[in-house]
């Protein structure tokens, strides 16, 4: 019988948990055995009690992990200790960063083990139960709206009272991919006004559904694969800030949420536009792991210029952790179903999720975009 094992994350705010008591219930069921480090969900709210009463033997440490399961889940990518436990034997299933680190990806591979990146499960209709990319950041969007709302000084909706009238307060959410959009859904049942920008025109109809208003800006952004926008040229570039400024200057809080995968975040928000804006106002950025799109963002900390409250959290999902590991969890589940179908480590490589989502297998590098990436890093 095929075990799979969930690890506890060691990365500094990470809260998460591969599996949860639920998961591990459904995987049992599957035909397979469920191996949980001790205090997994912590952070969550499951007790190693909940667990066991699922079906999952309580491991004492990662390393009991590592050694009786062939299936290793987790969140967070690997470290230098945790990718040193991996072997052969060993598929791994995880947000694992290929196209930003992908030097950790040929570690994984020199081990031997077969890693499955989150990042890469394609964008397809059949694939949407194991996105777990867009299940973060949902939860990282609902969040940020939620965080904005706690440190501005002002209310965000219209309230009138007997002793005055309360505006409702203006919200600016930049990235309109699952994160905005959910951020966008957040601010308006706060009873904020919500003004959205996207490079994508496509993506016009989908702020609009929601009741926010478009800002539309004079530059031709596409749409890659997967939904994401392509990266613009200089003069594009230069156009996005000057318009986004002015839009900044007239809102309360920005949201912002743009990212490209494997690249740093786009630059948004310049020094100037931040000091540009009303203080009390508060910038909350979604993209502050890949550098941020606001020019003053401390990834992980915060910030006060000319008091503009400007705060960077890195990891956004984990701050609602159980509703964040009961869909990771999900996700999790549904991969590892491909993996090991009736409870035995057997996977159809031919399956076009595995082949998107495979980044080693066999002491090798298998993902070409990661491939790519370790030649250009070679070349410099």
């Amino acid at each position: 019988m095929t075990a799979v094992g969930a690890v506890r994350e060691v990365e500094a705010g990470e809260r998460r948990a591969a599996l949860v008591p639920v998961a591990v219930g459904a995987l049992v069921r599957d035909g397979l055995e469920v191996l949980v480090e001790a205090g997994l969900g912590a952070h969550c709210g499951y007790a190693d009690a909940d667990y066991a009463e699922a079906g999952a033997r309580i491991a004492a440490d990662a390393g009991e992990v590592h050694r009786d399961a062939q299936v290793i889940v987790a969140v967070a990518p690997p470290g230098d200790a945790a990718i040193g436990r991996l072997g052969p034997g060993h598929a791994l299933v995880s947000f694992l960063d290929p196209l930003g680190d992908p030097a950790r990806i040929r570690r994984i591979a020199d081990t031997g083990a077969t890693a499955l990146a989150f990042e890469l499960v394609p964008r397809t209709t059949r694939a949407q139960s194991m996105d777990a990319l867009s299940s973060q950041a949902t939860i990282a969007g609902y969040h940020g709206v939620l965080l904005a709302a706690e440190r501005s000084p002002r209310l965000f909706p219209l309230l009138m009272t007997a002793a005055g009238t309360v505006k409702a307060r203006s919200v600016l959410v930049l990235g309109a991919g699952v994160a905005g959009l959910q951020a966008i859904a957040t601010a308006r049942r706060l009873g904020a006004v919500v003004t959205a920008f996207d490079v994508r025109a496509a993506a016009r109809e989908q702020v609009e559904s929601l009741g926010a208003r478009f800002l539309a800006v004079d530059i031709a952004g596409d749409e890659q694969a997967g939904g994401y926008a392509t990266e613009l040229d200089a003069e594009q570039h230069h156009r996005e800030q000057a318009a986004l400024a002015a839009a900044c200057a007239d809102a309360d809080v920005v949201i912002c949420t743009a990212q490209i995968p494997g690249a740093p975040a786009p630059e948004l928000v310049t020094e100037a536009a931040v000091r540009a804006m009303r203080a009390g106002s508060v910038i909350v950025d979604l993209a502050a792991s890949t550098g941020g799109n606001c020019a003053c963002t401390v990834p992980g900390g915060e910030a006060d210029v000319d008091g503009v409250l400007v705060l960077g959290p890195l990891h956004p999902a984990s701050a609602m952790p159980a509703s964040a590991s009961d869909l990771y969890a999900a996700n999790v589940r549904a991969l590892v179903g491909l993996l090991a179908p009736a409870g035995a480590l057997a996977p159809d490589w031919e399956d076009e999720i595995l082949q998107g989502s495979v980044v080693a297998r066999d002491g090798a590098v298998t993902s070409a975009r990661v491939a790519e990436r370790l030649a250009g890093a070679g070349a410099s």
